[in-house]
């Protein structure tokens, strides 16, 4: 295929659901980064107040998880929360109001009576370098001071850009402790950045890494996207290859998603290779030049180079992509906290009017309304489970029979076993050692066609009545 050759884009109406027949057909149906999606949650009038939320929850290993919803831009594939452009005056008191939301939260939690310990953290987006150093430093100490979590002596996450990761900010990163930073390359090829509607210049991104490998941070995440129009295996590799020129600890592969409301939704071209097709042979090239190149597949996005003490150390902390678990304390307009029984955020949109108007309303949220969860998902053991299935299935380490039944009474086959039927009729998952259910590489290929197959009907009849705004 030429670098010309137009690629068809095409995208299921919101009120039509797959049938049986069609939950596998195609191997991009939903990436399950976390689980339920935000669209199942709904709007509640009188809330649970948190500080009964968190009552029967352990404080000592909580996680802090903060989202900025701003960009300098918005890229033609992204359907994330998140405003563009916004000027101090916004950013300003988008902090003041967070510095409220903190405070409050954090005298829920202590209403426990009971000593509150954070083990990890990370800022969000958006793109949380964003914000300029001083109001970087200022989101610092909020998590520090008002939240008490030890920046400094826990592995803490940040996303940054080519046009953010400057040197103050970095410097403001670094200073604070900064174990992890992720920048999103996406393409390191101008033409390939024009078609996904994101104006980049390579210099930009050259300048950008350089200054980020200065700063030593202990894991360096480079993010790619496949799947571009035009883009063929060997416009990849070159992006592929200057990746591993940086050594980064971490390289994220993400297949190219076109989703309503953004700015590439409803191009479609015709081409004599499906979008599918395109997309699962670049995968298949990028993981098997990156697993030649010396790095480990955790994940279906997620590599990491074999030998890295930060990133040994990052596992055995429990970070993976799938990092949800009760004990999430989230801030920030558009996070998400995580409770044993409850799922709980605030309100959520991609376009851009409804975008704006949602962080308006956030800024101008009275402080007694952040006492209680806003908009929620009700937990019970049937959603626990699928929770937890998903959360190890799809890593590479697979899921234990043994840990499951400990947790839920019986095996993930006897729990799901029409699921695991089809799994195996494909040979997508198999056992390996003794009672370890894991992904066939194969199977991790069509990891986002496997994980929706999990979701029960009550969060799909929710997502599917969810209106985009």
């Amino acid at each position: 295929m030429s670098s010309s050759t137009p690629v068809r884009i095409t995208r299921r109406p919101a009120d039509d659901r797959p049938g049986p027949a069609e939950e596998t057909a195609t191997p991009y149906r939903q990436y399950v980064y976390a689980y339920p999606h935000q669209k199942a949650y709904r709007r509640q009038a009188d809330g649970p107040l948190l500080s009964e939320l968190w009552a029967g929850e352990r404080l000592d290993a909580l996680s802090l998880y903060v989202h900025v919803p701003f960009c300098e831009m918005r890229c033609g594939f992204c359907n994330l929360f998140t405003r563009t452009g916004a000027p101090e005056e916004v950013t300003g008191r988008f902090l003041d109001t967070l510095e409220r939301q903190a405070r409050v939260t954090r005298e829920a939690l202590e209403a426990q009576g009971r000593e509150l310990r954070f083990a990890l953290a990370a800022f969000g987006g958006g793109t949380p370098t964003y914000l300029t150093a001083a109001e970087l430093t200022r989101l610092a100490d909020i998590c520090e001071q008002v939240m008490g979590a030890d920046l400094k002596a826990v592995p803490w996450s940040v996303e940054t850009s080519p046009a953010t990761a400057t040197d103050d900010r970095i410097a403001v990163l670094a200073e604070r402790g900064a174990t992890r930073v992720s920048i999103g390359v996406q393409t390191f090829l101008e033409d390939e950045a024009r078609a996904a509607v994101r104006p980049q210049k390579r210099s930009e991104v050259d300048a950008a890494l350089t200054r980020l490998k200065a700063a030593a941070f202990p894991i360096l995440n480079i993010d790619l996207i496949y799947g571009i129009q035009g883009q063929t295996e060997r416009s990849f590799r070159t992006s592929l290859d200057a990746a591993l020129a940086r050594e980064p600890e971490e390289i994220y592969l993400y297949p190219l998603y076109v989703r309503p409301l953004t700015g590439l939704d409803g191009r479609h071209a015709e081409t004599g290779e499906s979008w599918d097709e395109q997309r699962l042979r670049l995968y298949r090239s990028g993981r098997d030049h990156l697993l030649a190149a010396g790095y480990e597949q955790t994940s279906m996005r997620v590599f990491r180079r074999r030998g890295t003490a930060a990133v040994d150390q990052a596992d055995d902390a429990g970070i993976s992509e799938y990092n949800q678990q009760a004990g999430m304390v989230g801030l920030g307009v558009g996070a998400r906290s995580f409770t044993t029984d409850l799922h709980y955020t605030t309100d959520y949109a991609v376009a851009v009017p409804e975008v704006r108007r949602i962080i308006d309303d956030y800024i101008a949220t009275p402080t007694e309304d952040f006492r209680r969860a806003q908009w929620a998902f009700r937990m019970d053991d049937g959603e626990r489970r699928r929770m937890y299935l998903l959360q190890t299935l799809l890593e590479s380490t697979g899921t234990s029979e043994a840990a499951y039944r400990q947790r839920f009474g019986a095996t993930p086959q006897e729990h799901f076993p029409d699921q695991f039927a089809r799994l195996l009729e494909r040979d997508w998952v198999r056992e390996h050692g003794p009672g370890t259910l894991r992904l066939t590489p194969e199977g991790m290929a069509w990891a986002d066609a496997i994980g929706p197959l999990f979701f029960s009907s009550r969060v799909n009849d929710a997502m599917a009545a969810y209106q985009d705004r």
